[in-house]
């Protein structure tokens, strides 16, 4: 789905022996052999139109225009391993999580398929364009109590770190917006006993009430903008304040996904794994 092609080996330089964990820091090299900075070469004095280098240029003095620096999406690379290796732990506790995209421009779907989502962005891939799209993530069985009343609420921690991946614009859990078109008799939980614990009837909370989860799936979705790197041209002006017009070239994606649902699910395992770590730290 992406005309670059990044095979994204892992090396893992310490930390594992034989397939398990050493205690020490575990370091890994992630090497990006399929980088083109030629490809930027025309775009290394003006300020692309939704990216980030009019902010960078502007606080730092200096940016890396080749690929975006700090503003590429590829930096968050080294979180999916390090989610990768959360969900792995979580997993031996039956905490499992899952992501479907449910959304690109105006289609919607319960979970579109790969086949599907291709179908969608070849059409604007040739129409040179780009397209939005929202993500859905559950965590499963998440125990009861992770989370602090205030200022380190179990959604707010979730909320900062989907909000943290490159292009993200949105963010809710549970109901989210639709709530405030809601009654608050449909929108209550109503408890009752299953026979073995109290559960809720419905999930409109999205498994978090008062900052703490309350044992149901955990719900979420992230709304992500359009890659703003369009192929039409487009009013800017360079560094000096000129006006001039862009046409941005090279390989560039015309969607987030799927290469965000990763980065979606390994977010949701690292602050889900912290917060099971900190309820031991907390027990007495």
């Amino acid at each position: 789905m992406s005309t670059r092609k990044e095979p994204d080996v892992v090396e893992f330089l310490s930390g594992l022996f034989e397939g398990k964990t050493t205690g020490t820091p575990i370091a890994f090299l992630i090497r990006n052999k399929d980088a083109k900075t030629s490809d930027y070469e025309n775009i290394k004095d003006v300020f692309r139109p939704s990216h980030a280098d009019f902010t960078y240029q502007m606080k730092y003095g200096i940016r890396d225009y080749a690929g975006g620096g700090r503003g590429s999406a590829r930096t968050l690379l080294p979180c999916v391993v390090a989610g990768a290796i959360a969900k792995q732990i979580l997993a031996s506790q039956g905490i499992e999580i899952q992501s479907d995209v449910i959304q690109i421009g105006e289609e919607r779907s319960k979970s579109f398929s790969k086949d599907e989502i291709e179908r969608i962005l070849s059409r604007y891939r040739e129409e040179k364009d780009t397209v939005g799209a929202v993500v859905q993530g559950i965590v499963k069985n998440t125990p009861v109590g992770l989370g602090e009343p205030a200022f380190q609420k179990f959604h707010a921690v979730l909320a900062q770190a989907m909000m943290t991946i490159n292009a993200a614009k949105g963010f809710e859990i549970g109901e989210g917006f639709n709530a405030a078109g809601m009654r608050g008799s449909e929108c209550n939980d109503e408890f009752m006993f299953d026979g073995k614990q109290i559960r809720t009837k419905t999930n409109h909370s999205g498994g978090v009430q008062g900052g703490i989860t309350n044992g149901e799936d955990i719900v979420f979705k992230v709304a992500f903008k359009p890659i703003p790197s369009v192929m039409y041209p487009q009013q800017t002006v360079d560094i000096q304040g000129n006006a001039t017009t862009i046409e941005i070239q090279g390989r560039h994606d015309v969607c987030v996904v799927p290469r965000v649902v990763p980065m979606v699910e390994a977010m949701a395992a690292m602050v889900t794994l912290d917060f099971i770590l900190l309820k031991k730290c907390n027990k007495i």
